[in-house]
């Protein structure tokens, strides 16, 4: 894994709802791309230290019909605005990853069709059933080399990775034989799958990828909340402790595909204890802008349906009404706790005591430690807390006490503190 991943917070955007652009191509250039500059700022006082892009290249509609991976999406601008945003970003200590969608394209794509993969009826393959994204022919050696080509086109522009969309439904070793080539002009460049189901490590040691998509933890986090059962909590950190022997996950409480954390979850009180795991166990966690201010939003399976995860945002920060302030300010804490402890990103997490509404997770990396105390009950609740302290909290109070649906993150030596 590159060096400056394992030290990151991103913060993941999609860009055409986020700077309100039509729903379909067409017109002259705008230059839309310009607004996500006056956010920048928001994304490094929030604590992150990279952008994860959602498409910007031309596509059809949405973005993941792409049909030129070499042109900015004229709705976003064109290659200067690209190159003025990667400046800014810069200047506020932020990397750029960019969405590669390399498993299908939109019906117009502007390279060769003969790329493009057939059935034994002779017509197009395509994605899930979706009938404007027809498959790339992974077993041609030209679409190997396009790719190739186009992560290594933007990667000179300033990006620092790349997203790959729907990675689960592409050979691995596609991959394989794609990312030594692009990694041997651009070593520091990391790549993360999309991958939803399935034996994560064995397709991040056969694809070659730094990094997938834990959409299991993702799901346990919110499940067991609602469910006040907190052993489906601790199975699934089982199973993300096992991942970390070989990789380190990206990790999310939402996403451009999900229903928002703020809906999801019954009982808004838990909110804080959904963000003190994302921030305290393993991987590289991802924040999906308008979480940190406790937007709401429901993913429906019908077209048009992630419209409501994917909003437009204001001209700037300024123009917040204020009402996410304390959505926003725990975020910073928790990504505050999560910066100056970086061996997180590789850290593993035992669960010390557990019931249906009571855990406590224990995460070190070998040297300090992490103690994230979760009590979903409604009465206070008095942790046995592990021999490896004296611990400490952000406050004077009994660290071992939790107040009734509270959590704590204890941290150990002495004096860290919380945020």
């Amino acid at each position: 894994m590159a060096s400056w991943a394992e030290r990151t917070v991103f913060w993941h955007v999609y860009p055409l709802g986020f700077t309100g652009a039509p729903s379909a191509a067409g017109g002259p250039v705008r230059h839309r791309l310009r607004h996500l500059e006056a956010w920048l700022g928001h994304a490094a006082e929030l604590g992150c230290t990279a952008l994860m892009l959602g498409p910007v290249f031309a596509a059809e509609t949405h973005g993941y019909d792409t049909v030129d991976h070499y042109v900015l999406d004229p709705r976003l601008g064109d290659d200067a605005d690209f190159d003025s945003l990667v400046a800014r970003a810069r200047e506020h200590g932020l990397r750029i990853v960019l969405d590669g969608v390399f498993n299908h394209v939109g019906r117009s794509f502007a390279g060769d069709h003969g790329w493009l993969r057939k059935g034994p009826d002779g017509a197009y393959d395509t994605f899930e059933g979706h009938g404007r994204l027809v498959a790339l022919d992974h077993g041609q050696e030209a679409v190997r080399r396009h790719v190739v080509s186009v992560m290594d086109h933007w990667l000179s522009r300033g990006a620092s990775g790349w997203r790959l969309d729907a990675a689960y439904a592409v050979p691995p070793e596609f991959w394989s034989a794609v990312l030594p080539e692009v990694r041997a002009r651009h070593p520091e460049a990391w790549f993360v799958g999309e991958v939803i189901h399935g034996d994560y490590a064995d397709y991040v040691t056969r694809s070659g990828l730094d990094s997938v998509t834990q959409y299991e933890l993702w799901k346990a986090i919110w499940s067991s909340l609602n469910d006040r059962n907190l052993y489906e909590l601790a199975h699934a950190l089982g199973r993300h402790d096992d991942l970390l022997a070989t990789f380190a996950p990206l990790t999310f409480a939402g996403n451009h595909d999900v229903t928002r954390l703020a809906t999801r979850l019954d009982d808004p009180r838990h909110l804080g204890h959904a963000l003190a795991v994302l921030f305290t166990v393993g991987g590289v966690p991802s924040v999906y802008y308008g979480d940190e201010l406790g937007l709401r939003g429901v993913k429906e399976e019908r077209e048009g349906g992630d419209d409501a995860v994917r909003p437009a945002f204001p001209a700037s920060p300024a123009e917040l009404d204020g009402s996410g302030r304390e959505v926003l300010e725990l975020h910073r804490r928790l990504i505050a706790l999560r910066r100056r402890h970086p061996w997180l990103a590789r850290a593993r997490t035992r669960v010390t005591h557990l019931d249906n509404r009571t855990a406590a997770l224990h995460t070190s990396a070998g040297g300090p430690a992490l103690h994230t105390l979760l009590n979903l009950d409604d009465n206070p609740y008095r942790f046995p807390l592990p021999d490896d302290g004296p611990w400490a909290a952000g406050d004077d109070g009994d660290p071992a006490l939790v107040p009734a649906h509270g959590w704590r993150v204890l941290t150990t030596p002495p004096g860290a503190g919380e945020p």
